[in-house]
């Protein structure tokens, strides 16, 4: 595979392979640090590429595996999962400083959740992936990555409203 065929297989999906990396690794620089060492393994791997089915699928596992190795690794005892890819530049300062607010609580909330409800929530809430992908990115049944999901949103949907009822009765 030439350089520009692995370009354009690659370069479509780069930044949700960047997207997964800032979810489970704090900084961008981290995330961005991630990213290029997975394309880096790609590019070493590009002869046996055409032999995978889905590429994209093969990288995002790749990712993954890789992230949560430097999450597991002594160097990464200050990482953690921080992720916000919202804006909205045409909304009041008030309307943005809630929306902050509440991604910022979602994110706190995404952090106690278990690790295959927080990679399956990521996956399909924000990289918008289907439940076959999934599956078969993580490593479960389809029906297992429905029931983490339905647990993930459920927990999200409990602590929000306990946080926005407090004091209320």
């Amino acid at each position: 595979m030439t350089q520009s065929e692995f370009l354009n297989v690659v370069m479509p999906f780069k930044d949700k392979l960047y997207r997964l990396a800032k979810r489970l690794l704090v900084s961008s620089e981290e995330a961005e640090d991630a990213t290029q060492e997975i394309l880096m393994k790609l590019w070493a791997k590009n002869k046996m590429m055409e032999s995978y089915k889905n590429v994209e699928a093969f990288a995002m596992t790749m990712t993954k595996n890789f992230c949560l190795d430097r999450l597991k690794s002594k160097q990464s005892s200050n990482l953690k999962l921080v992720h916000s890819n919202y804006s909205d530049d045409s909304s009041s300062l008030q309307t943005q400083v809630e929306a902050k607010d509440s991604v910022s609580w979602v994110e706190k909330i995404m952090e106690e959740l278990p690790e295959q409800q927080k990679m399956v929530l990521q996956l399909r809430d924000i990289e918008e992936y289907d439940f076959d992908e999934i599956a078969e990115l993580l490593e479960m049944k389809p029906t297992a990555v429905r029931v983490a999901l339905s647990r993930a949103r459920k927990t999200v949907r409990e602590k929000l409203l306990q946080k926005h009822r407090y004091g209320i009765r």
